[in-house]
């Protein structure tokens, strides 16, 4: 299976070491071309707002909603699953905004505290 890993910024090793355990091939995405061909894309955690704004300047936005639509399956973690979210309570962020749900960032409190 070819897996996607999104490779803007924050936890992108621990998630191909993870995926490659599994047996799968990983490609790191990075343009917008990158996402055709692949099962499933994984949104790894970092900071969200950076992450938004990166798949903004790089078009990577419309690219993942495009496959999106034609079935490519998305799983993220921390900052990966909030950036699906069509709401995030309190921002206006970009975001792919691939699943109806709202979310509440840093719910814990700060990223230290989420533990």
């Amino acid at each position: 299976m070819r897996i996607g890993a999104l490779d803007l910024q924050g936890a992108l090793r621990e998630h191909i070491v993870a995926l490659e355990a599994c047996g799968c091939t990983v490609e790191r995405v990075k343009q917008p071309k990158q996402p055709v061909g692949l099962h499933g894309l994984v949104i790894p955690g970092g900071e969200g707002i950076s992450i938004g704004r990166l798949m903004a300047d790089s078009r990577l936005l419309e690219a993942v909603r495009e496959h999106v639509a034609l079935g490519l399956g998305v799983f993220g973690t921390y900052a990966g699953m909030v950036l699906p979210a069509t709401e995030i309570e309190g921002s206006a962020q970009p975001r792919p905004g691939l699943m109806n749900m709202r979310v509440c960032r840093n719910g814990f409190g700060r990223q230290r505290n989420s533990f």
